[in-house]
Parts: structure tokens; sequence; C-alpha cells
């Protein structure tokens, strides 16, 4: 699933094609809103709330998208026409640029002021306009027993950290991922690690948690078999809750903790 970064990255890429100009095509191609026609309509902005992207519509309306594992939106010249590719899933396009999302997990539309029906369940947005460092630390104290490799996933702890941040967050700390939050020492600094690295990669084409982006030494534990700084075998082993299990990445000898 799309790391918070890169679905901050898609809603500046979609503000900057559509905000401030009139719709003159919308084709909802999901069952749920397959009749909505927002033609004529002006796109006030498009934000990102965590791992949710929001496109507002002039008459309090939102577009709500989600990636989940395999979505993207693609922008191009108005004139261009669109694929005929069964993954279209919606399609928001003006005079001058269109927007085609492709495989998204979520395509609907609301009202405005019940955004909070989507997203009202979220923790702080790590790259969020009002990142609260103070109430996303609470949040997580409040699960002391939850592994912190599962906290950290948790959106409605703190929203926009992905399996790959999780796994470099830990791995800089030197924290095991299977250790109690409850006894994690320095949860601010490690949240606040978590954020810079999201900040730094944004606005990158390709993500890196290492200072480089030479192909195979971007990540230090993430994707890899043997560990960046002590060069011994990663270990990897499913972790989560019924459907959220992902693959946790981790280094016995740098994160040490038994797990």
């Amino acid at each position: 699933m799309p790391e918070g970064d890169v679905v901050w990255a898609a809603a500046r890429r979609l503000h900057d094609a559509l905000a401030g100009r009139v719709l003159t095509r919308s084709d909802f191609r999901v069952p749920r809103a397959a009749t909505a026609d927002l033609t004529g309509r002006t796109v006030r902005e498009v934000v990102s709330r965590g791992k949710h992207l929001l496109t507002r519509v002039e008459g309090d309306l939102t577009v709500h998208t989600h990636l989940r594992m395999e979505g993207s939106w693609r922008i191009r010249p108005a004139g261009a026409a669109v694929p005929r590719d069964h993954r279209v899933r919606l399609v928001l396009a003006n005079a001058e640029w269109q927007a085609v999302g492709y495989s998204l997990g979520i395509v609907e539309l609301l009202r405005t002021e019940r955004e909070g029906r989507v997203v009202g369940h979220l923790g702080p947005d790590l790259l969020g306009p009002d990142w609260d460092l103070d109430e996303a630390v609470r949040r997580l104290r409040g699960v002391p027993d939850l592994p912190i490799g599962e906290a950290l996933l948790d959106q409605s702890l703190l929203a926009g950290i992905g399996n790959l941040y999780k796994a470099e967050t830990l791995f800089l700390r030197g924290v095991d991922p299977w250790r109690p939050v409850g006894e994690v020492a320095g949860l601010e600094e490690l949240v606040e690690l978590a954020r810079r690295l999201l900040d730094a990669n944004k606005e990158r084409v390709d993500q890196s948690t290492t200072g480089t982006r030479r192909p195979g030494e971007t990540t230090w534990v993430y994707g890899r078999r043997t560990c960046r700084r002590c060069g011994g075998p990663i270990r990897r082993a499913d972790q989560g809750r019924q459907t959220q299990e992902r693959i946790t990445f981790w280094c016995p000898v740098c994160q040490p903790g038994g797990s």
C-alpha cells in the first residue's frame, strides 16, 4: 500500500492540475457513483489525509478516493485519449488537464461537510498542516500492549506510515518490531523520525531512507536480505491482525529483542 508521502505527492499533482478549474468531464466507473456528474463545477482543492485523497468541488461535494495496494493517478493533457483499460475507475478533466485514476480501492462522492465519516477516525497526519506530535504519542501510549510494529501501521493512532517507513524507522531507532509500545523508550523521537523520513521523501520519485538513491542502497532493512549496517541476515515475518498483516523486515543484531 502506498505510503503517506506518495499520497501527499499525488494530492499535490491533482491539485495543480484541477484546482481552480471548471470540470468539463467527470466519468465515475464504479457502480455506486456511476450516475454522478460534476461537469460544470469548479474544483476547489485536492488534499491528502493520511492515505486518503479528498477532491473538494463547489457545491459542498467531495470525491473521496483511496489508492489501496495498486491504485494510482495519472495526469495527462486534456486532449489525450483515455485508455481503454478496465482498471480506470475515475476520470476528472478540465480544458487543460485530465486526471485518470487507475485501480482505486475507494471511489465515492459525499458531502464535504460529511468528510469526517471517512477520515474522522484517523490519527494525526504526519504530513498534515495540523500535525500534532503530542497527540500522536498520546494515542500510541493508549495501546501499551500492542507491538510497536503494529501500532505504527494503525492509522487511527497516527496517519501516513506504511510498511516501508515502519521498518526503517524502527531499525534506525534500534527497536524490535514486536516490542510492546509500553516498553519503547523515546516514543517522541521515534515518531518525529518517521515524520522526517516521510517529509524528506514527499517530493521524490524514488524513496530513500539512507541518504543515497543508488540502486540497492536506498533502505537499511526493508526489502533486503542483509543489513546495510552490520551485514547480518535480515529477518522477515508477517505481523498484524487478520487482514491487516504485513511482512515486517528487521535486523536481529541491530534491533535486539528476541522476537
